[in-house]
């Protein structure tokens, strides 16, 4: 009895409450110490009289030129994989034999995951050929620099 509660009810609430709240705490957590390391920095150095570079407390990551319409265009193709995947995965787990009692939701989930996926193609695809020239000209402006 007490297993099929702790499965029924407890598995969906610890994935869906409890990990998501441990994944972004571990991130605040995370950033809170970057920014306490870099606070601690900046007391050393002032009580030492060194001149502090503002370039710490600001964002440390390169800023490299990117290309936008490309680079979208890419997401959505990979987006495209994923859920295409997951999709075919649920629907051949489902269709070699999985538990009869969740059938339905696999089969409910890959079509859904399917079509998301396939969408996503068509999207792509079409994009590409409408933003050819603008692809062309983010690549004529990233090598011009």
């Amino acid at each position: 009895m007490l297993e099929r509660i702790l499965t029924n009810f407890g598995m969906p609430v610890f994935i869906c409450v409890l990990l998501p709240v441990v994944v972004v705490w571990i991130i605040a957590r995370t950033k809170q110490h970057e920014t306490n390391r870099k606070a601690e920095i900046m007391l050393k150095a002032i009580e030492a009289g060194v001149e502090i570079d503002p370039a710490l407390f600001g964002d440390n990551k390169k800023k490299e030129p990117r290309m936008k319409v490309k680079s979208d265009l890419l997401d959505k193709r990979s987006g495209a994989c994923i859920t295409s995947l997951m999709g075919v995965a649920l629907l051949v787990i489902r269709y070699l034999g999985f538990d009869p009692a969740w059938a339905i939701y696999l089969s409910l989930a890959g079509a859904v995951l399917l079509a998301i996926g396939i969408g996503l193609f068509i999207s792509y695809f079409v994009g590409k050929r409408f933003l050819a020239k603008e692809i062309e000209a983010e690549e004529k402006e990233l090598i011009g620099k």
